[in-house]
């Protein structure tokens, strides 16, 4: 069975924002998941390489995935908002992703910038997916806020993200958290993508569809 991509444009609060749904190949989606890229200002965009296989990662082990552009990226309208109109893109593309998967549990996942969006995005995820998360940002305040699994997967030499920066911000976190470390080379886990997208494939299976 040939996995489903469909191209379309979500209606979003800054105007309308380009995205990829794309199903698992060999049977119905058992998860529905959000993917948000890293910094519009710095290149980041859906097509991103860590973007595409964290993606790829998660239709592998049974989830329909939905990546988009945030406003002012490719064909998405608006301008950056520095991160606050860009978290409630993603909310606007999460509603798509409920409208289309209303029997599925649903992972808000990111890479970088956009792993915090992803963590200001958890109503109704069973999980949220922390790639890359920069530490260099600091407000580690969103993690706070945040009562469902955090999943980190992180790479050994990330410069936006320093080991011991992140060990430290883990340990201090309450609640329900998960850390996997990548050995790669640096923040977008060169000479590691193969691992990395290993580690998104092993973790927790999505429960049947109905079961959220």
């Amino acid at each position: 069975m040939a996995r489903r991509i469909e191209s379309l444009f979500i209606p979003g609060p800054a105007g309308r924002l380009e995205a990829i749904l794309e199903e698992p190949e060999g049977g119905p989606p058992r998860e529905a998941a959000l993917v948000c890229h890293p910094h519009p200002l710095h290149g980041g965009t859906l097509h991103n390489k860590v973007v595409h296989r964290l993606a790829r990662g998660l239709r592998r082990s049974g989830c329909a995935t939905l990546r988009f552009n945030f406003r002012g990226v490719n064909l998405s309208e608006g301008v950056h908002d520095n991160g606050v109109g860009e978290v409630e893109d993603a909310r606007a593309a999460l509603a798509v992703l409920r409208e289309r998967f209303p029997a599925l549990s649903l992972t808000v996942a990111g890479f970088s910038f956009g792993s915090r969006v992803a963590v200001q995005c958890y109503q109704g995820a069973r999980r949220v997916i922390l790639a890359g998360f920069p530490t260099v940002y600091r407000r580690f305040e969103i993690l706070d806020r945040c009562p469902v699994t955090r999943i980190f997967v992180h790479s050994t030499n990330d410069e936006f993200g320093p080991r011991p920066d992140l060990h430290a911000l883990y340990n201090r976190l309450w609640g329900p958290k998960q850390i996997h470390w990548v050995d790669a080379q640096d923040h977008f886990f060169a000479g590691a993508l193969d691992a990395f997208e290993s580690v998104l494939m092993s973790l927790d299976p999505p429960p049947p569809a109905g079961r959220p």
